[in-house]
C-alpha cells in the first residue's frame, strides 16, 4: 500500500499581498502538487459527451497519472488508474473506444471497464495463495454533475455539488442558455504546448486586468478592420470604469461575469465567415426565434473556473495538462448545443467563432506565461504580486454570497493560493492500491 501525505510548512511562501517565486519553478512543490492538488481534490477528468453510449471509455490525465474513464453497460462512470498491476504497464493505449474489457499487451493480464482483474493467462503458476479479487485496477472516486465527470482519490470531501458550492448554480446559468439544449464537446481538441507553469494558466483564467494590454494588436486590429462595439472591445481603456466584475466561488474557484455589459450577444461577436449566409438560414427557420439563435452562437459571457484544471470560457472549456514544473499542455475543447428546435447552421456558427480566440489571442497568453517562466528564474526578485484591489475598498460580497471585486482585482490569486496551501498541507491522507 502506498499512503500519501504531504509535508507542511508552505505558509512563509505566501502571503496576502506577494507570493514566492519557487512556487512557480521548484520541481519538488510541482511534484507534491501531483499527489496532494491533483488527487487530493476533485479534479475535473472528462465529459460525458465524450463517452455516450455503454462501454465507452477516454483516455486521461490525472495530474501525471495516466487514467482512463470509462461508462460501464448500466451508464455509471469510473475513473481507473491506467496501470496493469502485474508489471505496471498501460493496459490501454489508444485515446478513445468501446471495450467491455482492457487486455494488458504485456502479459494478457485482462480487467473489466470497471476495474476488475477477469483473467490471468496460466493463472495455475501463481498458486493456490493467489486472488485476483486483490489484483484490480487502482480506482478513484468518480461524481458527475450535468455531464462534468470529476474525480480524486480523497474520500474525506464532500460530495461533488457541495464542493462545488456557487459554481452549481452558474454552471447551470452557462448551460441553460437555449431551453432543452444539450451541451456537446466535439471530437478533438485543439491542443496546445507551453513552457510554462500550469499555475500561470489558472493565473490568467480570471485575469480581467491584462487583455487591453497582451490582446491590443488583436483588438486595434478588429477596431480598424470592423469598427466598435466588435467581440473584446471592452478591454481597451480603464476596465474598472465598467460593469464587470470578477468573485471567488469557493474552494479556489473564481469567475468573471461580462454580462452586464452584453446588451445584444450576436451584434458584438467577432466576424465569422460566411455567417450572413448561415444567419439568413437561421432567421428563415425560426422566424421571431432566430434572434435568439443567433445569440448562444456567441460566448456566454462567462469565465468560469474551477479548482484545478477546469477553465470554462465563453463557449468553450479548457482543461489544463501539467506535465512538468515547467510544462504544461492546454487543451481546447470546443462545445456545440443540441436541441431539436436548433438549426445546425447554430453549431457551424458557433464552430467557426470557437476557432477564433484559440488561434488568434491565446498565442498572446502562451508568449506571456512563457516568459513569465523564464523570469521566474531569476533568484534574486523573489517575489510575485497578488496585491491589486485588495486596499482599495472596492471589493464586497455580491450574489450567491461570493466576495466580489472589479474585473481587475487580483483577488482570483488570492483565492488560488488560499485553495492552494490548504491542500498542500492538508493533514489528510489517502491510499491507493
Amino acid at each position: 500500500m502506498n499512503v500519501h501525505t504531504a509535508p507542511r510548512g508552505f505558509g512563509h511562501l505566501i502571503e496576502d499581498r506577494r507570493v514566492h517565486r519557487t512556487l512557480y519553478t521548484d520541481a519538488s512543490i510541482f511534484n507534491l502538487e501531483m499527489s496532494r492538488i491533483f488527487g487530493g481534490t476533485w479534479t475535473y477528468l472528462a465529459h460525458a459527451s465524450e463517452l455516450p453510449n455503454p462501454n465507452d471509455f477516454v483516455r486521461k490525465r490525472l495530474g501525471l497519472r495516466p487514467v482512463i474513464v470509462t461508462r460501464d453497460r448500466e451508464g455509471k462512470f469510473h475513473g481507473l488508474l491506467n496501470r496493469c498491476t502485474h508489471r505496471g504497464a498501460t493496459i490501454c493505449r489508444q485515446d478513445e473506444g468501446n471495450a467491455r474489457r482492457f487486455t494488458c499487451p504485456y502479459h494478457n493480464w485482462s480487467f473489466t471497464n470497471t476495474g476488475e482483474l477477469a483473467a490471468v493467462p496460466m493463472e495455475e503458476g501463481y498458486g493456490p495463495s493467489f486472488d485476483k479479487s486483490e489484483l484490480g485496477l487502482g480506482k478513484l472516486r468518480v461524481e458527475s454533475y450535468r455531464g462534468f465527470i470529476f474525480g480524486t482519490f480523497n474520500h474525506d470531501l464532500p460530495d461533488l455539488k457541495t464542493h462545488l458550492g456557487p459554481s452549481v448554480q452558474l454552471l447551470d446559468e452557462w448551460l441553460d442558455r437555449w431551453p432543452g439544449a444539450e451541451i456537446q464537446l466535439r471530437r478533438g481538441a485543439h491542443k496546445l504546448m507551453c513552457a510554462g507553469n500550469w499555475k500561470l494558466i489558472y493565473d490568467n483564467a480570471a485575469d480581467g486586468y491584462h487583455p487591453g494590454f497582451s490582446h491590443a494588436s488583436l483588438l486595434r486590429m478588429r477596431k480598424d478592420r470592423y469598427g466598435g462595439g466588435v467581440d473584446m472591445q471592452w478591454t481597451l481603456g480603464n476596465v474598472d470604469d465598467g460593469l464587470q466584475t470578477v468573485a471567488d466561488t469557493g474552494n479556489g474557484g473564481t469567475f468573471i461575469d461580462q454580462r452586464a455589459e452584453i446588451t445584444r450577444y450576436w451584434d458584438q461577436s467577432a466576424p465569422m465567415p460566411g455567417e450572413d449566409a448561415y444567419a439568413r438560414i437561421i432567421r428563415e427557420r425560426l422566424g421571431e426565434k432566430g434572434e435568439d439563435a443567433l445569440d448562444v452562437v456567441m460566448g456566454s459571457g462567462m469565465n468560469l473556473n474551477i479548482f484545478p484544471n477546469l477553465l470554462i470560457i465563453g463557449n468553450q472549456i479548457q482543461v489544463l495538462e501539467p506535465q512538468s514544473v515547467n510544462q504544461t499542455h492546454i487543451n481546447w475543447y470546443a462545445t456545440a448545443l443540441v436541441a431539436d428546435d436548433l438549426p445546425d447552421e447554430v453549431n457551424s456558427l458557433r464552430m467557426r467563432l470557437q476557432e477564433d480566440f484559440p488561434s488568434f489571442g491565446e498565442p498572446d497568453d502562451l508568449a506571456n506565461f512563457e516568459e513569465c517562466q523564464s523570469g521566474l528564474e531569476i533568484e534574486e526578485v523573489a517575489w510575485v504580486q497578488t496585491s491589486r484591489h485588495l486596499d482599495t475598498g472596492k471589493e464586497y460580497i455580491g450574489a450567491k454570497g461570493m466576495l466580489t471585486g472589479p474585473v481587475s482585482d487580483e483577488l482570483p490569486l488570492r483565492v488560488f493560493w488560499r485553495e492552494w496551501l490548504k491542500r498542500m498541507e492538508s493533514g489528510n491522507a489517502w491510499v491507493t492500491q
